[in-house]
């Protein structure tokens, strides 16, 4: 056990992923949640023909075991785990579900890792491509997750999902073809598929970090340096810090603009809307995105704080004086 601040730090999270062959998914799903359960690990495990994705928490002696019994299996025993300390689980529940694909590009012909995708570097050759100018660094993540944070100078492409990606390079394609090209995400699992969808693209200079921003973030040598902000995780965590150089804050506050990390989702139900917002104005506006959605019927925030309808109807006019 560590102690970080005070706190004994006897639980970990594991971020990883394999692309390899699964012959029945559904089959392995079932039989890998019953493992899980037995060791107490709780997380998303994704199960596909083509692999394996995972994200999970537990203790130090359960995850020990957990990454034992994936490295004793032929198929999983280059697997790379990624991992970070925590005080306690980062999921309420666990997953592990079967999946025709692991990540969705929604390609009409898939791209297999396998076969087809940019080569690796590794941290300290990535952080060399990031201050090389005729390098071009594109973040493969969604918007909300580069909002939260990035490299320093990385391009980031106008999507909210990861299948919508394809599209916008195609739309872009002048700006970047014939340019020599580096991307990143979270764990490397994205870059995988889009390395390798690029080089298929007509693309020939294709790179990706190895490992991801998770590895990038744990590296002795980088230490994170040219990361800005926090990476954004799925997990009840929301976000960890990767700079240990000379951490800055580059999240915009959603109603005022000021520095703000604190992601919550938008009170109306039927938006959720993920937004940067402080605890004063989650308060401000009811928890939402708007008037439109702080009126809602179903205002999460105002079920969740037990609001009177005097209270709820005085904020409201606050709102709309605005």
């Amino acid at each position: 056990m560590k102690e970080t601040g005070g706190t004994i730090m006897d639980y970990r999270v594991l971020l990883y992923y394999n692309y390899t062959t699964i012959a029945d998914p559904e089959t392995f799903a079932k039989e890998h949640l019953a493992f899980c359960q037995e060791l107490g690990i709780k997380g998303r495990i994704l199960v596909a023909p083509e692999g394996i994705n995972g994200t999970l928490s537990g203790t130090k002696a359960a995850t020990d075991q957990y990454m034992a019994m994936m490295l004793a299996d032929q198929r999983f025993k280059d697997t790379y785990f990624k991992i970070d300390e925590s005080e306690g689980h980062a999921f309420k529940k666990l997953f592990v579900r079967p999946r025709s694909e692991l990540v969705a590009l929604n390609l009409d012909e898939d791209v297999d890792p396998r076969q087809l995708t940019g080569n690796y570097l590794e941290p300290q050759a990535f952080k060399q491509a990031l201050l090389d100018e005729e390098t071009v660094v594109i973040d493969a993540r969604n918007d909300y997750e580069y909002d939260l944070g990035h490299f320093r100078g990385a391009i980031r492409p106008e999507i909210h999902n990861f299948r919508e990606l394809p599209a916008w390079i195609r739309e872009n394609k002048e700006q970047l073809m014939d340019k020599k090209i580096v991307t990143y995400c979270t764990g490397g699992i994205r870059c995988e598929k889009f390395s390798g969808w690029l080089l298929r693209e007509g693309y020939e200079d294709v790179a990706q970090l190895h490992g991801g921003i998770a590895a990038y973030g744990k590296n002795a040598e980088t230490k994170g340096e040219l990361w800005d902000g926090k990476m954004y995780v799925f997990d009840e965590r929301i976000s960890v810090e990767i700079n240990q150089v000379d951490k800055t804050i580059v999240g915009k506050e959603w109603f005022d603009g000021t520095p703000c990390e604190r992601y919550i989702n938008c009170s109306n139900p039927e938006c959720n809307r993920q937004m940067l917002v402080s605890e004063e104005n989650e308060a401000k506006y009811l928890g939402a995105c708007s008037l439109a959605c702080a009126k809602h019927v179903k205002n999460r925030y105002v079920k969740k704080h037990s609001l009177t309808e005097g209270e709820r109807l005085e904020r409201l006019a606050i709102i709309e004086k605005q």
